[in-house]
């Protein structure tokens, strides 16, 4: 398998059923370079990856060589754009061709109330005709450049199953048979309900990319940058990194970047799915997209274009839609005989009620009947419209599913696997004590300041916020800065400062480097007891402790709330933290998870996520939920990793799905959406079969007219896609405290 970096989306116009879109995978896994290919019905679009930038030129040849058209995809465009029905399709064609098709089923309607109407059977054909050739026009070419590419599809079998009803009725007017058997309805009517069905589809397709058009819409078109000449508008693509970006009360933000001056409360409500606005304030980082409120704000910008949250969650989301799930390889399967197995039935069925009633005419509306009803359009539609529907609505309540195969897995979750620090906690501990050992509490605060200056971690910032704030208060002198600063993973830091060796972490490091904390034991205890967690400074070349610095940090206000739901779904939650036992203990008993490890290194979490796979229930996944640096092996371990978007973009790149608000709730919404999405594939796999496999036995054995045959062909895509919409309606559980 050609490893794959560059991935590329073409249009792929013509498309119909689930056949077409297993020839035109197969098409393009031919072309030179190619690694994988995957074709969403859809959308109309296939999603090309490959080692090396492809020419379109080498794309097109092989699917217009399948019977196919292809355009390319400007890499910003959103799926709405790529698809061929983006605007709703004209419904002119199929009003003309029902006008047409009416007067040809009076006389079987009035037949139905005991009524006697006949039509000329040269007005009848007056009628099909254009029916036949200018509305139907599409299943001709369609289905002959299937033919001429040596395979079939939904077209080709209308084409085939019409024109052999049309045609016979032809034969009996030239031949002077008796106009009560003409067919011309039948041929007419079956083309006029295709267009119907896909006419429906084409508008519940377009209510599926409807999460992305919202997503699009909040993209601002022109940005009020402040400069030497005072404030000017710009184009948004002429923003560049540390432009000064003035926001106006009501206005939607342009950019990412942080609050310099101003405060107001901002709309996220269309990005992170929170319904309610949120404060901000100088320092605080704002997303482009949110609406601001009621204040005038200055923003720093840290990203534009491509690189934006808004952007990155549009490309999120299009990848989920356009990816695959493993269960449509099934699909894929079956699809790819379909068809000629169908042609077979329909030539048995012709010949065998030719030789048993002598009855041409019959044998052949029985084998129209068998082509018709055969269309495997819902196949091709039943996992794709479901995923479709079900990433829009994840992603308009602040949950992003990265990929189809995250969706998939998410529903068979048992075990929720939790990280402590900014999950099931807030992530921004304050220190809460420092107590020194042979020096002052200013000297200890100075030393810890120095070594975790430059750090990211919620601890460092901690206490340098401390420092800033005994600055300030006038206590303490000129903050020191540390050299040679060494992160040990899981442990904590090192670094020289001051003519000192500093270790700055755990109790585990400590007892590896051989240094004595039993001075300050017993106060460390009791702090852990009470929820805290104890980090120790000490110099490594004299073996001597120096302090230790203690911290608190809140739970989150839903953690509680969230592993509650969970447990009334059945699904276990564990803990695990490379904190001091004291402090894990504390946060369980608070959130009532139901076991928890203290004191991993990330290696150890890792190793606990296999454990739990391995003691688990059979079938049953392992998710696992973090935000930090540290927890991306782990996630990465699980069958889904879920990340929280307030932490880094390490967790964020290895997890499946990222929640775009800190809140813990959402793992069980999650969850939640999963299971109802994987519920509607199953749904409409399973319709779609039976569908098949009922229609074509009772087409083959005369118990269904060819119209009849159209009307239900047509309505299993819309029932398929309409079901998958129902979807949209979902809302979260609200947690009653």
């Amino acid at each position: 398998m050609t490893s794959s970096t560059y991935t590329q989306t073409v249009r792929i116009d013509g498309m119909t059923c689930a056949s077409c879109v297993a020839r035109v995978e197969k098409a393009l896994a031919a072309v030179p370079g190619v690694g994988k290919a995957s074709v969403n019905l859809a959308t109309e679009t296939a999603r090309i990856e490959s080692a090396d930038p492809l020419e379109f030129g080498a794309l097109r040849q092989a699917v217009e060589k399948a019977g196919y058209d292809a355009a390319p995809v400007a890499p910003d465009a959103p799926p709405s754009a790529a698809a061929k029905d983006a605007e709703p399709a004209s419904a002119l064609p199929l009003i003309l061709s029902a006008l047409l098709s009416l007067p040809l089923m009076a006389p079987m309607v009035a037949g139905w109330f005991g009524g006697h109407l006949m039509l000329d059977g040269w007005l009848q054909w007056l009628l099909a005709t254009p029916v036949q050739f200018v509305f139907g026009a599409r299943f001709y070419k369609a289905g002959w450049k299937a033919a001429r590419a040596g395979a079939g599809n939904m077209d080709l079998l209308v084409a085939l199953g019409t024109s052999a009803a049309y045609g016979l009725s032809v034969y009996l007017v030239l031949s002077g048979g008796a106009m009560a058997h003409l067919y011309f309805e039948a041929s007419a009517v079956v083309i006029t309900l295709v267009l119907l069905g896909k006419w429906l589809e084409a508008r519940a397709k377009r209510q599926t990319t409807s999460a992305i058009r919202a997503l699009q819409t909040l993209r601002p078109e022109a940005a009020r940058v402040r400069g030497p000449q005072g404030d000017v508008d710009m184009p948004i693509a002429e923003v560049r990194l540390g432009d000064l970006v003035v926001v106006r009360p009501g206005e939607r933000i342009a950019v990412d970047g942080e609050v310099v001056e101003g405060s107001s409360h901002v709309d996220e409500s269309l990005i992170t799915g929170e319904s309610l606005p949120v404060a901000r304030h100088a320092g605080d980082r704002v997303t482009g997209g949110a609406i601001n409120g009621d204040g005038l704000l200055l923003v720093r910008t840290s990203a534009t274009g491509a690189e934006t949250t808004l952007a990155r969650i549009i490309r999120l989301v299009e990848d989920a839609q356009a990816e695959k799930a493993p269960v449509q390889h099934l699909v894929d399967r079956v699809s790819a005989v379909f068809v000629p197995v169908v042609l077979v039935l329909a030539l048995l069925t012709l010949l065998g009620w030719w030789f048993v009633s002598g009855d041409i005419e019959r044998a052949t509306i029985n084998a129209v009947a068998v082509l018709v009803i055969a269309c495997p359009c819902a196949l091709g539609l039943a996992t794709p419209a479901a995923i479709m529907a079900g990433t829009g609505v994840a992603a308009r309540h602040g949950i992003l599913i990265k990929d189809a195969e995250a969706l998939e897995m998410a529903y068979q979750v048992g075990t929720v696997v939790f990280d402590k620090t900014g999950t099931l906690t807030q992530g921004k501990p304050a220190l809460a004590a420092l107590i020194p050992h042979g020096i002052d509490k200013e000297r200890l605060l100075q030393l810890a300041a120095a070594v975790q200056r430059g750090s990211e971690h919620s601890l460092a910032r901690a206490v340098l916020d401390a420092e800033r704030g005994a600055i300030e208060a006038g206590g303490a002198p000129a903050s020191l800065d540390g050299s040679a600063i060494t992160a040990l993973a899981g442990r904590g830091l090192a670094a020289s400062v001051d003519g000192l060796r500093l270790l700055l972490g755990s109790t585990r490091l400590l007892e590896e480097q051989k240094i004595d904390t039993a001075p300050l034991q017993a106060q460390a205890e009791v702090l852990e007891r009470g929820g805290h967690t104890v980090s120790w400074l000490a110099d490594a070349r004299g073996k001597q402790l120096l302090g230790l610095l203690a911290f608190a940090d809140q739970v989150k206000p839903h953690a509680a709330a969230a592993v509650r739901r969970l447990h009334s779904r059945g699904i276990a939650t564990v803990m695990l933290t490379g904190d001091n036992q004291g402090s894990a203990q504390a946060v369980a008993a608070q959130t009532g998870v139901g076991s928890f490890v203290a004191g991993l290194l990330p290696a150890d979490k890792t190793q606990h996520i296999e454990r739990i796979k391995t003691e688990g229930r059979a079938g049953a996944r392992i998710a696992m939920v973090g935000d930090g640096i540290n927890d991306a092996p782990a996630l990465a371990a699980a069958d889904v990793g879920i990340a929280m978007s307030t932490g880094t973009d390490v967790a964020m790149h290895a997890a499946g799905i990222t929640l775009m608000r800190g809140d813990p709730l959402l793992v069980a919404d999650a969850i939640d959406i999963s299971r109802r999405t994987f519920n509607k594939i199953r749904q409409n796999l399973f319709w779609a079969f039976v569908y098949n496999l009922a229609g074509i036995p009772l087409a083959a054995f005369g118990l269904l007219n060819p119209m009849l045959a159209g009307a239900a062909m047509a309505l299993s895509s819309v029932s398929v896609i309409s079901n998958a919409l129902l979807l949209r309606r979902w809302q979260a559980l609200k947690e009653q405290e």
